[in-house]
């Protein structure tokens, strides 16, 4: 799970911060939504719902998970543990998963490029850019593998040349032919023209997610991979979400 940051307004480590006691005691996960979302306007309360534990509510807040208690006067920031069972299951991590696959998921749907193997019954994500020379090799795997959708953002970050390329690809009549041939080496042939595209959103996307370097893969269900992946770890890491 990725460090909770929470933007400008909390500290970037673990923390225990008091929020100003402006509204009375509410009790329940739609009132306490509203509160926060009229007490943070700048930020975007996803969703409030109630943990395990009583009086604390789990809280998406602008794509990251922290918790609060009932009279919103605490912010609390880290994982909440399972040990009911071993090993102790982080409840905390799963839900950031299930968070991170709905994103990238709405993402996927206009600003991926999208190819099918065999059923396409898994998915995974990548951000790659088309100039990287481990996401050249990260392709090779992807076509070992079987029943699977892989949604790949063109995430330029190398140079303005990458940038050119991944417009060409998605301004392409064959979006994954065109990425294929720039995986394999291909320049973009002469007279190319562009489109509309959604480079800023993928770049926006990279951003929320902390993607700094390419490649990044993350599985279907929020599992992260940072750096190339082998088909075989990839098939493994499938195989586990069943």
């Amino acid at each position: 799970m990725r460090p909770i940051r929470m933007k400008q307004w909390l500290p970037a480590s673990l923390l225990l911060c008091a929020l100003a006691a402006a509204f009375p005691a509410m009790g329940d996960a739609d009132s306490i939504k509203r509160g926060l979302a009229a007490r943070m306007p700048g930020a975007t309360v996803q969703s409030v719902v109630a943990s395990p534990f009583a009086g604390l509510y789990e809280v998406v807040l602008d794509g990251e998970i922290v918790y609060t208690d009932e009279k919103m006067e605490y912010f609390f920031s880290g994982s909440i543990f399972d040990i009911r069972t071993m090993p102790p299951r982080n409840l905390t991590e799963a839900n950031a998963r299930r968070s991170t696959a709905g994103i990238l998921a709405a993402a996927a749907r206009d600003s991926a490029i999208k190819r099918v193997r065999g059923n396409g019954g898994r998915i995974v994500y990548s951000f790659e850019d088309p100039n990287c020379g481990f996401c050249k090799a990260l392709n090779l795997e992807f076509a070992r593998l079987d029943n699977v959708t892989i949604y790949t953002f063109p995430t330029p970050m190398l140079s303005q040349n990458s940038a050119d390329k991944a417009v060409w690809a998605w301004c392409a009549k064959d979006r994954v032919g065109a990425w294929d041939k720039l995986m394999a080496g291909a320049a973009i042939p002469e007279g190319a023209t562009g489109c509309a595209h959604p480079l800023a959103k993928i770049a926006a996307l990279a951003k929320r997610f902390d993607v700094t370097s390419t490649p990044v893969v993350i599985l279907g269900n929020g599992r992260r991979f940072n750096g190339f992946v082998s088909a075989d770890n990839l098939e493994k890491a499938l195989a586990a979400e069943k």
